[in-house]
């Protein structure tokens, strides 16, 4: 692998998680040359499925649902041009801990039980094999608070320690030099309601950003990634993931629905806040314009 080749990791929970948020992003980069290395923490076997047809798959014993979803997130990459994803310790090394207070919370195998240690072992050979110089995941309350985004949070810095500590396991060290969390601007999402209330969409109208549960202040969100070009690629991603998500028209606009129906936005424009590591020059907006920003042989 080339020193000068510019790596990005993107760490997240479920499937169908890398489409709604970093998707655009993803599918930039991986346009642009660069590698792209997806790992996913769990199958999401607790997902609600949305199509009639599917509900067969709900969560039992067997977990259906998780297998059927290592197909769509499959095809979700292929749409995203990433052909470098894995699974966290392998398909169903740890399970879908469901919302915060769920029973499913319990599970002995639920990523949030998970001891962050032991998880963070399975992910720093792929650190030290991709030697991303940035890594992507969430903040420490996890976007909107999912156990599962939140425990991706502490596995993924604790790996990133891991994996610079030449005393640890084998392999050679390396330490990604930007960490990142997905983040959207609240001015972006209030932006987004009023232009979806004006639209003919056929989903629930959001009346408040409390609504959503999600977005953080304007001024934490440090980066912005200007993919609307592969705006496309991830509709395609999120019409991937029919389990979880349905996707207006495309004549009515980029606009889709998780299992609460409520309508949100899809953006080729994509926020991030920097965690760790050396800031880039900023633009007249006080934001990077890259998460390669500032490093060398970046654009």
């Amino acid at each position: 692998m080339s020193e000068t080749e510019r790596r990005i990791l993107f760490v997240h929970a479920h499937p169908d998680d890398e489409s709604i948020s970093t998707g655009a992003t993803m599918a930039k980069y991986a346009a642009e040359g660069a590698h792209v290395c997806l790992v996913t923490c769990t199958l999401g076997e607790e997902g609600e499925i949305i199509p009639d047809e599917l509900r067969h798959l709900a969560s039992d014993k067997e977990d259906r649902l998780g297998e059927f979803r290592i197909g769509e997130l499959a095809e979700a990459c292929s749409a995203l041009g990433v052909t470098d994803h894995r699974f966290l310790g392998g398909p169903g090394r740890w399970r879908d801990s469901g919302m915060m207070g769920a029973p499913s919370n319990d599970h002995p195998r639920c990523f949030w039980r998970a001891d962050v240690d032991e998880a963070a072992a399975e992910l720093v050979p792929v650190i030290r094999e991709v030697r991303p110089q940035v890594i992507v995941t969430y903040d420490e309350r996890g976007g909107y608070g999912h156990p599962d985004h939140i425990q991706a949070h502490r596995v993924t810095l604790r790996a990133r320690e891991l994996a610079a500590d030449p005393a640890h396991g084998e392999g050679e060290p390396w330490r990604a030099a930007k960490l990142y969390a997905a983040a959207t601007p609240r001015t972006v999402l209030a932006r987004s309601i009023a232009l979806m209330r004006e639209s003919r969409h056929p989903f629930k109208r959001v009346t408040s950003i409390d609504q959503l549960g999600y977005g953080v202040p304007d001024d934490q969100v440090t980066t912005v990634v200007d993919a609307r070009a592969h705006l496309p690629a991830k509709l395609a991603a999120l019409r991937a993931h029919r389990t979880q998500i349905t996707v207006a028209a495309e004549d009515v606009g980029p606009f889709f629905a998780l299992s609460n129906g409520l309508g949100q936005q899809a953006f080729g424009a994509e926020y991030y806040t920097l965690l760790d590591g050396p800031s880039g020059p900023r633009a007249a907006d006080g934001r990077e314009s890259g998460l390669f920003s500032g490093l060398p042989e970046s654009r």
